[in-house]
């Protein structure tokens, strides 16, 4: 009787195979960013994505204060427009320049810890105001 089961069940694991073989076949990575929210928001700007290896914590520093300004800007508004849940990256891009650009590289771990909890204190409330207007 185990001899059956084990037997029934090898045999359906090699007729599936075949199946999960094309299934893998048609994912295709893809670098292109398509987003079913606010769709045309702004690329974040060239000299970030040229950032070398070594010094990504720079982008990612750009990337959460930009994160937090914008849920910030959402609760602050009471408003979830595109443009004000993903405007351009002129503001992020100034407050790195004037606040970071020169901090040496535990200092901007630090801020980006600062900016990543002041987006998590803004996240509950700029998401339910985002899920009224469907832009979350």
């Amino acid at each position: 009787m185990r001899q059956a089961q084990h037997l029934t069940l090898a045999a359906l694991a090699l007729s599936l195979t075949p199946a999960f073989a094309v299934a893998e076949r048609n994912l295709v990575p893809t670098l292109d960013r398509s987003f079913d929210v606010c769709p045309d928001r702004p690329a974040e700007p060239v000299w970030m994505q040229a950032i070398p290896l070594r010094q990504a914590y720079q982008r990612v520093l750009v990337q959460d204060i930009y994160r937090a300004q914008n849920l910030e800007r959402v609760v602050e508004t009471r408003r979830c427009d595109c443009e004000i849940r993903f405007p351009a990256w002129d503001e992020a891009e100034a407050t790195f320049r004037d606040h970071y650009a020169s901090a040496e590289r535990w200092e901007m771990l630090e801020a980006s810890d600062v900016y990543n909890r002041r987006a998590n204190a803004a996240r509950t409330a700029a998401k339910a105001i985002c899920d009224a207007v469907g832009n979350w």
